[in-house]
């Protein structure tokens, strides 16, 4: 997250006193901001918007947080009492919320900006988040999900009426999915409530950048696209087996190849072993232990399904390095600064060159460090596989990701969401709803479609009443049909499908 000391021929820089401040914080700490975090100040100073793609651990959190701390420091304009959110930070993943929050409070207290940074996750009890509705930090870093559920308050105007600035951070992974579409239709609600407001979107894995900046800033909006340096070099390895004949075509979980992947790990440091599913995780974490009991301690198991303390647990042990091997899914895909992180293991394929690249970022997560990732198949085709993604590595290829056109559920969603804030106008959630990009040829008819399936219920379910969602009064203004809807909704908020889960007790208390 820093750049190098100037080098020959590097012009000197005028600063506000404000920049100077944070220059200083850099030198402080050795470091040196790079061109291209300037650059974004410099754009966030003249009220631009944009979008930052530059490769992992090259500095992007402290170039989309400069912008809106030197703007307060330089204009003095410090918080008296509580105000409301002034800087809103978007990430896909609960983990890398938290290491956001440590990073930004530690630059924060480093320039002397008293700002309060929070965190509004699934993990935040829920006495937490009641007090941050009725006293809201100036930095509040959370989810789309807890961002639409934010929306969906009577605060939220007192939440968000001083909002200066979202980041949107790890874009590429929101943009390719209905994520992305929700947060979209956020950031036009936003947009709304705050005409002004800035928006930087993050990015180090995409291969059509003017689309992704397109759909973050809304189509028509200008913006700013700023490109920094390369990081090191990466490098791709996979581990063949010995006898390709007895290697199996489909089916398998990869531990075949146990005993090499054993190798890697004896070879010292910390690793991350990346598996595409919760249960190959749980599977493959298991089989090391059995392989090497000696190492029960130093071998941690993360993904969404275990508990908050677990994988604080686990996120603690990489960042002290005590760990010699966390196995994972997409949980740590993103973001998270493990520095003593010496080598990523993918298991199966990556199902992308840009999600690869992505994993392997986790390993020198410093300027000009190389990257490795050993990638282990779990069968022949995947040796093809990760030959092809070798290839396009060395060549810079990353394959596009488009966002979805116009998906009508999550739209309907969005709407009975802003509902649920004391009502809101049929008509204004139209014209926001089409000034994002994703629905931005919303048509009146699929807009009634929307209206019949939240008031009604749809031609296929309005003789259920628990569909009737909204009722939509004479001034064209839907509200909630019931307490019942506001509490239900609440709940399900999301585009992610899950399935209920059940907790499993010993008839004296203990957990299973």
């Amino acid at each position: 997250m820093i750049g190098p000391r100037p080098g020959a021929g590097e012009q000197p820089h005028d600063h506000s006193p404000a920049q100077a401040r944070v220059e200083e914080w850099f030198a402080a700490r050795g470091w040196e901001p790079f061109a291209y975090q300037r650059e974004v100040w410099d754009a966030y100073s003249s009220g631009e918007s944009g979008l930052i793609h530059v490769d992992t651990g090259m500095g992007k959190t402290l170039s989309a947080a400069g912008g809106p701390v030197i703007r307060v420091l330089d204009t003095q304009r410090e918080t008296s009492g509580h105000p409301g959110v002034r800087l809103l930070w978007i990430t896909p993943l609960r983990a890398l919320a938290r290491d956001t929050v440590l990073s930004l409070r530690d630059f924060l207290e480093g320039v002397a900006l008293e700002w309060r940074v929070e965190l509004r996750t699934g993990d935040v009890s829920s006495s937490v988040k009641t007090r941050q509705r009725r006293s809201p930090p100036e930095v509040l870093v959370t989810t789309p999900e807890s961002r639409s559920l934010l929306l969906s308050y009577p605060e939220k105007q007192g939440i968000f009426g001083g909002l200066d600035t979202v980041v949107v951070d790890e874009w590429h992974e929101l943009l390719g999915g209905k994520r992305g579409t929700q947060t979209e239709l956020g950031l036009s609600h936003l947009r709304s409530l705050r005409p002004d407001l800035r928006t930087w979107g993050l990015s180090a894995t995409l291969g059509n950048l003017d689309h992704a900046r397109e759909v973050l800033l809304g189509p028509g909006a200008t913006g700013r696209l700023v490109c920094g340096p390369s990081g090191g070099d990466v490098v791709v390895e996979t581990l063949v087996p010995e006898t390709l004949i007895r290697f199996p075509w489909s089916g398998h979980l990869g531990l075949r190849l146990l005993p090499r992947v054993l190798e890697e790990l004896e070879r010292g440091g910390t690793s991350l072993l990346f598996t595409n599913t919760r249960a190959q995780a749980e599977l493959w974490h298991q089989a090391l232990i059995e392989a090497r009991p000696a190492w029960s301690e130093e071998v941690a198991l993360h993904h969404g399904s275990i508990s908050t303390q677990a994988r604080a647990a686990a996120e603690e042990g990489l960042s002290t390095g005590t760990l010699r091997c966390v196995v994972c899914t997409s949980s740590l895909d993103l973001g998270v600064d493990f520095q003593p992180v010496d080598r990523v293991l993918q298991v199966g394929s990556p199902k992308g060159v840009g999600r690869l690249l992505q994993r392997a970022g986790r390993s020198g997560h410093r300027p000009g460090a190389e990257r490795r990732v050993v990638c282990v198949p779990t069968h022949a085709l995947e040796l093809l596989e990760f030959a092809a993604a070798r290839a396009a590595v060395s060549e810079r290829q990353v394959e596009p990701r488009e966002a979805p056109d116009g998906p009508l559920d999550v739209l309907a969603q969005h709407v009975v969401t802003l509902a649920l804030a004391g009502g809101v106008s049929a008509e204004v959630a139209y014209q926001e709803a089409r000034s994002t990009w994703s629905y931005r040829n919303l048509s009146r008819e699929a807009w009634g479609w929307v209206l019949d399936f939240v008031v009604r219920g749809g031609p296929a379910l309005q003789a259920y009443p628990r569909y009737r969602r909204l009722v939509m009064e004479e001034d064209d203004r839907l509200v909630p049909a019931g307490a019942a809807v506001t509490r239900s909704h609440r709940q399900a908020v999301g585009t992610i499908a899950d399935e209920g889960t059940l907790s499993v007790r010993f008839l004296k208390g203990r957990r299973l």
